[in-house]
């Protein structure tokens, strides 16, 4: 890999208005998710989040337990000024390997193909020791190669299996039936259940 992902690559990317994987919405296969979630209390991470449009989503819903934590602190700022009653102490810029906090769910959201390839397993474990008991970890994972010099890095099925399986029971595993159309049919739709 060429380009050295850190702190300083995503606030440049922001500082210069280079955010191609923001949907300026909520996306359609976690809204459909969120909109069946009966119980408001339950503790949610967004890891990564950016300007993360599903927690204005959630928090918006009643959802008010709701964290974002990104490296860089631009995005959070934008969700401070689309959504001034969000509680600040829930936007928390830092490092998500560092975070240290339990929560029922966490949202998968284009955070996994900003990682560099390397920290894959780290993920895994990661997410595995931030979810409490029968926590789940819920989102989207892109099924097609995409780069390998830069983000988006791709990844498929196949690696899934083998990242998640041992931490991890696959209650959802499947293409996303309702992708925005740029990733139809790129895009697998997970529902994990910490083991």
């Amino acid at each position: 890999m060429s380009v050295k992902v850190d702190k300083s690559f995503w606030d440049n990317k922001y500082q210069n208005n280079e955010t191609g994987w923001d949907l300026n919405q909520v996306s359609p296969p976690l809204k459909a998710y969120f909109d069946q979630i009966e119980d408001k209390s339950i503790s949610i991470l967004i890891p990564g989040g950016g300007n993360s449009y599903e927690a204005e989503y959630l928090y918006e819903q009643g959802f008010k337990n709701v964290s974002v934590i990104d490296i860089s602190k631009a995005p959070l700022d934008n969700i401070k000024k689309r959504v001034p009653t969000f509680p600040k102490e829930n936007l928390i810029h830092g490092d998500f390997f560092e975070l240290n906090l339990r929560f029922n769910l966490i949202i998968e959201q284009t955070f996994f193909c900003a990682l560099n390839p390397d920290l894959r397993e780290h993920y895994v474990s990661k997410m595995h020791e931030l979810l409490l008991t029968k926590g789940k970890l819920v989102g989207l994972l892109f099924d097609a190669p995409l780069n390998t010099e830069h983000p988006p890095f791709g990844g498929n099925k196949e690696e899934y299996r083998e990242l998640f399986g041992d931490k991890f029971q696959f209650k959802t595993f499947e293409t996303a039936h309702n992708s925005i159309e740029p990733r139809a049919g790129r895009e697998v739709f997970i529902n994990f259940i910490k083991k």
